[in-house]
């Protein structure tokens, strides 16, 4: 019995010990140590801000819109007080049943109950949001397109957010008497640095607003900098259904897209030209229509130009003068002209955003005398995007240099300095002489010629139109056609390259030389 009674003590003793152990652990570990802190604690998080993105000056972009968000202990005293403040009164019922601290939107900030307490809140996108294409969207907190995807994970890594937490009772009830804990971080300065000039892309999205399908490229022609890139037309984050639905398709970005190209093109047949030797005397007889290979090709206008030379039939566009020009360059020459200048090669701009290469005709297709005709005035399989249209025109009005597209700078912890920022590079493509050359061709173009709707009141421009055709025709048996300009101001200093598109628009000179001059004058108005 002893014995029993022994054995028993000894297997008491060593269950308490481990009983006794088990407590000592959990009362030193440090996760049970902090859930038995939290067990009394009600912590509401008022809303979470990534990284920004600016323009190239530190202007916002994003987060640069407000909003007041109240967190609310829920007495009936700071009710009555918030309820004439909140902007969506039935969510704010739907949260007032639970009784606990909840956040809802209002349209203050000065309340007297200690029961409320107010946060200024940047809203990511604001109303009519520029650069929409640029900077793209986030959904379930992850981009999806544009900047926003490019960057994700350093825009979603950098978090801007505020906290009230209350000390809560085993109901989950505030216990009054006790203060809450406000923490709210410093304002959001980390971001994505853009090339973009705010007021240059608001000045192509206010200007483009007459285009109903297009796009607006505008460029630094001394650094390759994009200072503006506007599609038309655009959309609204909150109505991606409604976008998505939209025959005219506004989710892409038509600066990135590939199109027929058309007259501008007769700037590299030039350029070819001066490359075999031929000079602006080279003349040729428009008699309205040329027959290749008994193909006919017909000019403009029908009734003929006459006899003209290189800068005429530029000021004129006519197309036939250009085939008979094509016919003394050699088609190798001609094809590593129009390569030279960046025809069929893409051009990445950032992570998932790269303009098209488009498509440049093969030295096969060139041997087809229709083919190469075709080439010459920018048509048959010569395809670009406004970027890459942009580029060989601001290598023109450069002085040759054709500088690599920029649309990202960098990107910036404190909103004031760019840390590793992007290089600007260029190619020696031209030398100056051709480069003047064809400045020349550029200025005669818009400012020889009486009919044109580019010239701007308050600057000297150069330019050249299109009116590409698609080989697609309307109900009425016309011809759909894209309508373009690219060209440069001013003329005396050239700053900056400016390229129009009006898909499906019609005539370049009508639909797209007015846009062109309207964003001259006004840019020209802001940076005189």
């Amino acid at each position: 019995m002893y014995k029993r009674l022994i054995i028993l003590a000894v297997t008491f003793a060593f269950m308490f010990s481990v009983l006794y152990m088990r407590i000592y652990v959990i009362v030193r570990n440090d996760d049970y140590i902090e859930t038995g802190k939290n067990q009394g604690v009600y912590k509401l998080t008022v809303g979470n801000t990534n990284g920004n993105i600016y323009d190239r000056n530190y202007n916002k972009l994003i987060n640069n819109q407000t909003n007041y968000y109240a967190v609310i202990n829920p007495t009936s005293s700071a009710t009555e007080e918030i309820l004439p403040a909140v902007t969506d009164k039935d969510e704010f019922y739907s949260q007032l049943v639970y009784g606990s601290p909840f956040v809802c939107q209002v349209n203050c900030s000065e309340f007297e109950s200690d029961d409320i307490t107010v946060f200024e809140i940047p809203e990511r996108y604001g109303d009519n949001q520029l650069a929409q294409h640029i900077i793209g969207y986030v959904q379930d907190g992850k981009g999806v397109s544009g900047i926003e995807a490019a960057y994700d994970d350093f825009l979603r890594s950098n978090v801007q957010k505020n906290t009230v937490t209350y000390s809560i009772d085993g109901q989950g009830t505030v216990l009054q008497g006790l203060n809450k804990e406000i923490e709210a971080d410093d304002e959001m300065t980390a971001g994505v640095v853009l090339t973009i000039d705010k007021y240059i892309q608001a000045i192509c999205e206010l200007v483009g607003k007459k285009i109903e399908k297009g796009a607006i490229v505008v460029m630094d022609i001394r650094t390759g900098d994009i200072l503006g890139m506007a599609s038309f037309p655009s959309y609204s984050v909150e109505n991606l259904e409604e976008a998505v639905n939209n025959k005219n398709s506004p989710l892409i970005d038509r600066c990135l897209y590939s199109y027929n190209v058309g007259s501008i093109f007769k700037l590299i047949t030039a350029q070819a030209a001066f490359a075999q030797g031929i000079n602006e005397d080279f003349s040729y007889n428009c008699t309205g229509y040329t027959e290749i290979d008994g193909q006919v090709f017909k000019c403009h206008d029908l009734s003929g130009h006459g006899v003209q030379n290189m800068t005429e039939a530029m000021t004129n566009s006519c197309n036939t003068y250009f085939i008979e020009l094509a016919k003394h360059i050699d088609n190798q020459l001609f094809r590593e002209t129009a390569e030279k200048m960046g025809f069929g090669m893409s051009i990445p701009l950032a992570s998932g955003i790269t303009a098209s290469g488009g498509n440049l005709q093969s030295l096969d297709d060139l041997s087809l005398p229709a083919e190469k005709a075709n080439f010459s005035f920018g048509q048959g399989k010569l395809m670009a995007s406004p970027v890459q249209i942009c580029t060989f025109t601001a290598a023109i009005a450069n002085e040759g240099k054709l500088f690599v597209p920029r649309l990202v700078k960098g990107i910036t912890n404190n909103g004031e300095t760019i840390v590793n920022e992007e290089q600007i590079k260029y190619t020696q493509v031209l030398d100056r002489n051709t480069a003047f050359r064809l400045q020349d061709l550029m200025i005669a173009a818009v400012n020889n010629n009486e009919n044109s709707n580019a010239r701007p009141r308050n600057a000297y421009a150069a330019g050249k139109t299109s009116t590409a055709q698609t080989g697609r025709f309307g109900t009425d048996e016309t011809e759909i056609c894209h309508g373009w300009i690219t060209g440069y101001f001013p003329v005396s200093e050239p700053k900056y390259a400016v390229t129009v598109l009006c898909e499906d628009g019609g005539y370049g000179n009508d639909c797209a030389a007015p846009i062109f001059k309207e964003i001259a004058e006004r840019i020209t108005d802001i940076y005189k």
